[in-house]
């Protein structure tokens, strides 16, 4: 038996029913006639699963891939810094050099000591051998590790080769106590080692 007025009208039996007797509330009636209402969607109860799902895929896919993309950057901005403080160093010793080349007199660029020396030229040599210690020092500090790799032995090799050529001169050996007085401890012992082996090498020898 069809009831007037609710042919082609979902929610209205459900309505007359409730009008005829139901005292429940409103709000409780729209709510329970959502519930059976045909013309909801099928799978709106798959929202949640959908947003595990989803959860899932970024902790396991996209949350490692951000992470390792943060650590590439990281190494490539550490690897930057270390190519910017190489190249400043280098050309402070390059500004070094020019002073050396602007003191023809003291003859600095030989590995023999300058003889007959003016009190104004010992001077003048102290300061910059004072100089030289200090470029020394910042490149020890700044470049050297125990536990170097390949690429960073190369370039701390060059500063080595750097500190014994001017520990090959004695008037440079004989200056290093007064020289490493107040210098970082582990800085002054690398020194005064490779001064003393280019003291001991057979070709220093053989020209004292």
């Amino acid at each position: 038996m069809t009831m007037p007025g609710v042919e082609g009208n979902p929610y209205r039996l459900y309505e007359e029913v409730n009008d005829a007797g139901s005292r429940a509330p409103p709000r409780m009636r729209h709510s329970r006639c959502c519930l059976l209402d045909p013309l909801q969607p099928k799978g709106m109860d798959m929202t949640l699963e959908t947003w595990e799902l989803l959860s899932y895929i970024v902790t396991v896919v996209a949350l490692p891939f951000a992470i390792g993309v943060f650590l590439v950057e990281q190494r490539k901005a550490r690897a930057n810094e270390q190519e910017a403080t190489w190249q400043q160093i280098s050309d402070a010793y390059i500004d070094f050099l020019e002073v050396v080349l602007a003191n023809p007199d003291l003859k600095l660029r030989s590995q023999h000591a300058t003889a007959d020396l003016t009190d104004e030229q010992r001077e003048r040599m102290l300061l910059i051998f004072d100089m030289l210690i200090s470029l020394f020092e910042r490149a020890y500090l700044l470049i050297y590790a125990p536990d170097m790799d390949e690429k960073k032995q190369r370039r701390w090799h060059s500063w080595e080769d750097y500190m014994r050529e001017w520990s090959r001169r004695e008037d440079f050996r004989e200056r290093l106590p007064q020289l490493l007085r107040g210098e970082d401890p582990d800085f002054a012992i690398y020194l005064q080692r490779l001064a003393n082996e280019e003291a001991s090498a057979p070709e220093v020898l053989a020209t004292a």
